[in-house]
């Protein structure tokens, strides 16, 4: 549906330079959604494989193993979305502490989500609520080193921003002038605690993350945060009981159809198609998070039964193994500390595990060795290569 009342365009002016910024209406939008029989299909779709997705986190022997390498995925492709080159392998070496194969700043950028997403994660599941303080909160995590970090992390932005073009006057698209802000934020989490009316989660999720992106409230670091939300909310609402679904990969596959859904929304106010499009990202992404949860754990299975089979010194050797599990990258050191091994039990392990062909030595170096999961690392990159 087209709508006329989408928001109004403000007048301004920096460096000489007139320019029309956009304020978008408050939601919910106005006439109300249309939720035809297509859209109707796809909510209900969606829902399905997010209780299948769910459901599937009671089955996995310890959810966190899993849940732990997938935030560090949606951390590398909603960086990637923004311009970084990391890859899932560069964040595990640099947080292994070895040197990662591409600039310093770009795995910083990385490690900063995992740790605000971690933040605003852990903040929902006490019961705090999702508002401008958390989301603030979070946005000073996300930009508290490397780049990003003199961009005001955790205050909305004091000057005019854009999206696209190299000034505001020739922007693909500017956002609401800063003193509109309050007003904006203010309505956006009055929306969010279902104010003036309760909207179903799904629905709510994908408007709140349109109407973020278009309020566009920091100098930096609005996409990741945009996308982070998403996932808060889902789990704020008990629809996860854990962070398994990330729609960065759909996003980042679809990057054109993504911009293009969001500029019909602002000019024509067509939240209809973005809805249906968000939908498909939720059905998409929760199928390939179900397909890969349940490969992972035939491959363990399997590991684990080669492991039992061709050892004497099994469970040292399953011990080893069942790190690799949890940090697929993973250091003497660093499984020492874990499984409290003698290093050299650790490293007789760690040869019985290569020659099995499970795991494999990354640096070549005699000293300092890392070690990887190769099998699980190749399963959860797999879409995570740079733009």
């Amino acid at each position: 549906m087209n709508r006329k009342n989408t928001g109004q365009y403000i007048i301004s002016t920096t460096t000489g330079e007139n320019f029309k910024a956009f304020v978008p209406a408050p939601l919910p939008p106005v006439p109300p959604l249309e939720v035809n029989n297509n859209l109707r299909e796809q909510l209900d779709n969606a829902i399905l494989l997010l209780g299948r997705l769910d459901s599937l986190s009671d089955l996995l022997p310890d959810p966190l193993l899993f849940i732990y390498m997938y935030v560090r995925k949606e951390a590398v492709l909603s960086s990637q979305i923004e311009g970084t080159q990391s890859s899932l392998s560069d964040l595990l070496l640099f947080e292994n502490d070895a040197v990662p194969g591409v600039p310093i700043d770009d795995v910083r950028e990385v490690s900063n989500y995992v740790s605000a997403l971690n933040h605003g994660l852990e903040r929902i599941k006490s019961g705090f609520p999702i508002s401008s303080r958390l989301i603030r909160d979070i946005h000073r995590i996300l930009l508290s080193k490397g780049r990003g970090s003199a961009k005001k992390p955790g205050e909305f932005r004091r000057s005019q921003n854009w999206i696209g073009g190299s000034r505001p006057g020739n922007a693909r698209f500017v956002p609401p002038p800063h003193d509109y802000l309050p007003d904006c934020m203010s309505a956006l989490e009055n929306f969010i605690h279902d104010k003036p009316q309760k909207t179903p989660i799904l629905i709510k999720a994908a408007l709140v993350h349109a109407q973020f992106e278009t309020i566009h409230p920091f100098l930096d670091g609005n996409g990741r945060l945009g996308r982070l939300l998403i996932t808060l909310m889902l789990c704020s609402h008990n629809i996860l009981k854990e962070p398994m679904l990330y729609l960065s990969l759909f996003f980042k596959n679809h990057r054109q159809d993504y911009y293009e859904c969001l500029q019909d929304l602002r000019t024509k106010g067509n939240w209809e198609h973005w809805l249906s499009f968000f939908l498909e990202g939720i059905i998409l992404t929760a199928e390939q998070a179900i397909g890969t949860a349940k490969t992972i754990l035939s491959m363990q299975k399997k590991h684990r039964e080669i492991v039992v089979k061709n050892q004497h010194n099994v469970n040292s050797v399953l011990r080893v193994f069942d790190c690799f599990q949890l940090q697929p990258v993973a250091s003497i050191q660093t499984i020492a500390k874990k499984t409290e091994l003698s290093p050299p039990t650790i490293s007789s392990a760690l040869k019985e595990l290569q020659k099995l062909g499970i795991v494999e030595e990354v640096t070549g170096m005699r000293r300092n060795r890392l070690y990887r999961y190769k099998d699980y690392l190749a399963i959860l990159s797999e879409g995570t290569q740079p733009l």
